[in-house]
């Protein structure tokens, strides 16, 4: 019991210096920070460390992970700075700063105005800064050894060989792009490429006024800029073929390449024929642009147009394409045809003077010979002698009874004719004829006439039928008198009625001479 209670005292006291001792195991892959009471003392490579005291605390880091998320790194730089550098790579970007950094096969990077911190010697680390003040595009050799990552803070872009990049940092434009890959810095700033087609060579420049006003070096070097007065067009043509038509006074811009041809229209707006053929050509693209810009006025063989510029007449067009420019002016042009033409005025129901209902259709040939009168006298040559032509057709009708109609059309178109020469050619008009085509009568007036007519053919018809009956009688009366003064001429006529009947007869058998056959026909017919 003794021994028992002796040890039963040393206990204590070493369990106390058991208490006292600290002991830290670094693994191969690890560093730890070695703090006291919160304060940094040193840094620990992999082994075992044993210290006296309670109060030692050990923070261990995978250097497998090899950046450093050590809390107050910037306190600890500042009081220990040359314990830290042999063991970290520390990286400071200022706020126009922003860095990449490299450990074995991965890249990160560094935004401005941070510090980050990565382990020496357990991977090869490398840390570039960049100012952001000098460029933010991304030196080629490191854009493409990050090709294929996605990297904060940094935007790529790729411009195709028919293409031109135009890059803006804060909607403000820097310069333009080449066919390439490009990489961009974007911490703080909005970084955007606006890509341009070079085979178009009108495309849609972003805000060309400040192009043009604020970046003449972009402009010398890639651009052609048309800049307009107010009495000039302007037609922009690219391999031969034009693309574009300015109006005056303004201002486009177009890549280099490009033809353009400047017009001025101050005192004659009327076209060449060669820009007439050019820009009539009936190619789609063409046309679009034409119809916008000019007044075109075609005027075929055996026409002629009148042209009025402002509301004011200017000349007379020959046959032929013509065309104007449409700026600052207003045009009307009215093409005539100098032909015959037939004007139909049909169904006119009209009450003749013995009030019986007619409908009538009336042809009229007419030509104009003096187009400009026609212009200015007739808002509408065609209905003013369709009109004309109605009040003839019923003023002619309406004087003559139904007979007289019938009996002599002609005289209705004679008065007709003479009434509508006299009304047109006063407005350069010319009525070459005109002529009742069709005169329709009602259905029961039809009927009498028909009936008129029926008695009238019949009376006829019993005239003829006496007048024949009376020559056959007579010429039967001669053929008599003839037979009976000549012998042979009666045996002749014996003959043909034999003849007439042997053609009805299929067999015959004759007895006797052809004189005992004629003389038993006789005796029959005379017992007849």
């Amino acid at each position: 019991m003794a021994l028992f209670n002796l040890d039963w005292v040393k206990m204590p006291e070493l369990s106390i210096n058991i208490i006292m001792w600290k002991t830290f195991y670094i693994k191969p892959n690890e560093f730890g920070i070695l703090y006291h009471r919160s304060d940094f003392k040193k840094i620990l490579q992999p082994g075992t460390y044993t210290y006296f005291g309670r109060h030692w605390q050990v923070k261990t880091y995978d250097l497998n992970v090899p950046e450093a998320k050590i809390e107050n790194l910037e306190l600890l730089l500042r009081n220990h700075s040359s314990e830290l550098v042999d063991y970290l790579v520390i990286v400071r970007t200022a706020f126009n700063q922003a860095a990449l950094v490299h450990y074995g096969q991965n890249w990160v990077s560094v935004a401005p105005n941070q510090l980050r911190a990565f382990w020496r010697g357990f991977i090869e680390v490398e840390a570039h800064i960049f100012n952001l003040e000098e460029s933010l595009e991304l030196p080629s050799e490191f854009r493409l050894q990050t090709c294929s990552l996605t990297l904060n803070g940094i935007k790529k872009f790729r411009i195709s060989e028919s293409e031109v990049g135009l890059l803006y940092v804060q909607n403000n434009f820097v310069r333009p792009l080449e066919p390439g890959e490009y990489a961009f810095w974007t911490f703080d700033r909005e970084v955007t490429v606006r890509t341009l087609n070079r085979i178009i060579p009108n495309p849609d420049f972003p805000l060309e006024d400040v192009l043009i006003q604020r970046h003449p070096d972009f402009i010398a070097a890639y651009c052609v800029v048309v800049q307009l007065l107010n009495t000039q067009v302007a037609i922009v043509r690219y391999e031969g073929k034009a693309i574009s038509i300015l109006a005056p006074s303004s201002r486009k811009l177009f890549w280099q390449g490009v033809e353009v041809e400047v017009i001025d229209i101050s005192t004659d707006a009327k076209l060449p024929p060669r820009l007439v053929a050019e820009l009539n050509s009936g190619l789609p693209e063409v046309t679009y642009l034409a119809c916008k810009s000019l007044h075109l006025c075609e005027v075929k063989a055996q026409h002629i147009g009148l042209l009025y510029i402002n509301q004011e007449y200017q000349s007379e067009l020959r046959p032929g394409i013509h065309a104007w420019w449409i700026f600052g002016r207003s045009f009307q042009t009215e093409v005539f045809d100098l032909r015959q033409q037939t004007m139909e005025v049909s169904g006119q129901d009209i009450l003749s003077k013995d009030k019986v209902p007619l409908r009538l259709n009336l042809t009229a040939g007419y030509r104009i010979v003096e187009p400009l009168r026609a212009k200015n006298t007739l808002s509408d040559a065609s209905s003013f002698l369709y009109k004309e032509l109605q009040f003839a057709l019923r003023g002619a009708v309406g004087e003559k009874t139904l007979d007289a109609l019938l009996e002599d059309k002609g005289a209705v178109d004679t008065s007709i004719s003479d009434y509508i020469r006299s009304k047109t050619a006063d407005y350069g008009i010319e009525v070459a004829s005109v002529g009742v085509k069709d005169i329709i009568l009602p259905g029961e007036i039809k009927t009498i006439l028909s009936k008129v007519v029926e008695a009238e053919k019949a009376a006829q018809a019993n005239v003829v039928r006496r007048r024949e009956e009376t020559a056959a009688t007579r010429s039967m009366l001669n053929t008599a008198k003839v037979m009976e003064d000549n012998p042979i001429a009666l045996r002749l006529k014996e003959l043909e009625v034999l003849e007439r009947i042997a053609e009805k007869i299929d067999k015959i058998q004759v007895n006797g001479s052809l004189d005992s056959i004629l003389s038993d026909l006789i005796s029959i017919n005379n017992s007849k």
